[in-house]
């Protein structure tokens, strides 16, 4: 890890669980950089790929995950975004 972009979560966005357990989500987003391995998918995503910054308009991507994105790419910033 190279540093925080920032730390997100919302109050109104609350999980309700078959089991009982209700919690409220949050994101701890990072820059980073690969050092090795490959990727590959999980149980949790059907694909991965690595995708240039001028691509990403042309991607179906959640609004609150196209904020993360844009706040980590954005070079100016020297304190991690808090929402």
């Amino acid at each position: 890890m190279e540093d925080i972009v920032g730390l997100y979560t919302d109050p109104q966005h609350v999980m309700a669980y078959d089991d009982g357990d209700v919690r409220q989500q949050f994101s701890i987003c990072f820059h980073a950089r690969p050092v090795g391995g490959t990727l590959r998918t999980s149980s949790e995503s059907k694909e991965v790929r690595w995708v240039s910054p001028t691509d990403l308009e042309q991607l179906d991507i959640h609004p609150s995950m196209r904020l993360r994105i844009k706040h980590g790419l954005d070079g100016s910033r020297t304190a991690p975004y808090i929402g």
